[in-house]
């Protein structure tokens, strides 16, 4: 337990900001599965949309530092290639 008044502060903003990085995660995982149903039901022009929304919550975490970037560009990288996979 932290005894001095800035370790208690650092204790507290840190867990204010897993909370907040793991809403976010949370939110992009979400859209994935979301985005990922719509692939499965071949509704290549409902992906298509919802694939700009996904990118959206992708770079955003992104941005933020909750995923580094390049594993933000394979994830839209995949998500892409199974888009324009749907016949």
């Amino acid at each position: 337990m932290a005894h001095n008044k800035q370790a208690k502060k650092r204790i507290r903003t840190s867990n204010e900001a897993r909370i907040r990085n793991k809403d976010k995660s949370s939110a992009m995982k979400t859209q994935m599965k979301k985005l990922q149903a719509l692939i499965d039901a071949n509704d290549k022009a409902a992906a298509a949309k919802e694939l700009l929304v996904t990118f959206t919550h992708i770079d955003r975490c992104a941005k933020h530092n909750i995923i580094h970037s390049n594993t933000a560009a394979r994830k839209k990288s995949m998500m892409s290639r199974r888009v324009n996979a749907i016949a």
